[in-house]
């Protein structure tokens, strides 16, 4: 017997069975419904001061955790005031899932003059998310959560945003909650691009492996088919962390460095995985491919993209990877690595070499940092020269722990920390640093530790 509840309130149940954990939000008058469901889960809420801050913990919570973020907000400003953080998410493939209001004459197109209306809401968000739909009817509701959770498994990770109009919200809802969400169909790869891959990768002389952020999570298989084909391996800023910094055949995140566009345009075979080459990736121009491409993604666009490739595979990325190992590993390993695993850590080292006087001091705070914190550590950074420095120079170990991030600098932001409440430092030398590092680690309080850039301590 299916519980009597609103729309709301259901759909905070049926999130439940989809492992939902934590939402982010602000309660509204026009998101009541949504709220009296959260009153009785298990799911946490957080509330921020501005709806801003919930689109960026959310997009920070999927980041760290490899599962969707959720959002709860009203309709007009709530949403629009999240509009930077859902963007920064479509941006970087980060699966965020954002459920609000919609006034119901905004949702039926015809503008009625209600609170908080928008001229046309499902369009805003449409530019912005990998799809938005707004639910006209309670029975709407699960095939669009489910629609939503199929397009963060199965494809391209995008935000996703889905409207209930206010009396939808408040009506009963009469669907009987799933016990299990369905897994959904994977892409499998086409056998025959699989097996030309295979042979390319085999003939190849000078094979190179490019690792985007698609690949985030499956550094163990790409290692592996490194090994095989005696291979270096590149990641990207979003990749970070995949391969561990000290594996023999890791070269780093260096695509924005003349010793990636030097090593692109030595390859004979160049294997991308789960990247876009973006001019993002690339920073100063796009990168000079002398060699055959081969390119694997899930995302049709992407595959599309510049740099034109001579092979496109498009299939689930893990699926692909683990069926290419197979068939390299039943060839056998057809290269000695010695050779390769030198040139990784000497191209490793150059890239990583500090080019002028700031990037040194940018470097000797970067390792202060990285040794006086745990590998699963996460970093997030200012829209600042030490994060482009730290792009490349900062060491990572593990997946889903590079530096990430975008905030505003405050003029005094020592002072905005303390008025929230967090502690704060402003050391003057490295072993300071490490030592404030450390006492942040042990302190049950946020702190905020500032780093002048002119500090001397830093030459």
């Amino acid at each position: 017997m299916v519980e009597p509840m609103s729309c709301g309130q259901a759909l905070v149940r049926l999130l439940e069975h989809y492992d939902v954990d934590t939402i982010f939000g602000i309660p509204g008058t026009h998101t009541l419904e949504l709220y009296r469901g959260l009153a009785r889960s298990r799911i946490r809420h957080v509330q921020p001061r501005h709806e801003q801050g919930a689109g960026f913990m959310a997009d920070g919570y999927a980041r760290v955790s490899g599962r969707p973020g959720i959002c709860f907000l009203i309709a007009g400003p709530g949403l629009l005031n999240a509009a930077t953080a859902i963007a920064q998410a479509y941006s970087d493939s980060i699966p965020m899932l954002v459920i609000s209001s919609v006034g119901a004459g905004s949702a039926s197109g015809i503008p009625e003059g209600h609170i908080h209306e928008l001229p046309d809401q499902a369009a805003t968000m449409g530019s912005i998310t990998g799809f938005a739909a707004t639910a006209m009817s309670p029975g709407d509701v699960p095939d669009l959560i489910a629609r939503s959770f199929a397009s963060f498994r199965n494809g391209r990770p995008r935000p996703v945003h889905i409207a209930l109009p206010l009396d939808v919200m408040a009506m009963d809802a009469a669907w009987p909650v799933p016990t299990a969400p369905a897994p959904g169909a994977v892409v499998a790869p086409d056998p025959a691009t699989l097996a030309q891959a295979a042979a390319m990768l085999r003939q190849a002389e000078r094979p190179l492996i490019i690792l985007g952020g698609g690949g985030i999570d499956l550094g163990e298989t790409v290692i592996a088919i490194a090994e095989n084909i005696g291979a270096p391996v590149i990641t990207t800023i979003a990749a970070k962390g995949a391969v561990p910094d000290d594996h023999p055949l890791h070269c780093g995140a260096l695509l924005t460095t003349p010793v990636a566009r030097r090593m692109v345009a030595d390859a004979d075979v160049v294997l991308a995985l789960g990247t876009e080459l973006a001019a993002s990736d690339t920073w100063d121009a796009p990168l000079a491919f002398a060699g055959r491409l081969i390119r694997v993604d899930i995302d049709t666009a992407a595959l599309r993209s510049h740099p034109s490739a001579e092979l496109i595979l498009r299939a689930d990325l893990a699926t692909a990877l683990r069926a290419l190992i197979d068939i390299l590993s039943a060839n056998g390993r057809v290269r000695d690595r010695c050779g390769v695993n030198d040139m990784a850590t000497a191209c490793r080292a150059e890239a990583r070499k500090p080019r002028s006087e700031l990037q040194q001091r940018h470097v000797q705070a970067l390792e202060a940092l990285r040794s006086a914190i745990p590998d699963d550590g996460f970093v997030a950074a200012d829209m600042a020269q030490v994060a482009y420095t730290a792009n490349v120079a900062f060491r990572c170990m593990r997946p889903r722990s590079p530096p990430i991030g975008v905030n505003p600098r405050n003029p005094d932001f020592l002072a905005l920390a303390r008025s929230f409440g967090c502690r704060t430092a402003r050391p003057a030398s490295v072993a300071g640093l490490k030592r404030e590092i450390r006492a942040a680690l042990h302190r049950q309080v946020p702190t905020v530790i500032e780093i002048h850039d002119d500090g001397a301590w830093l030459a």
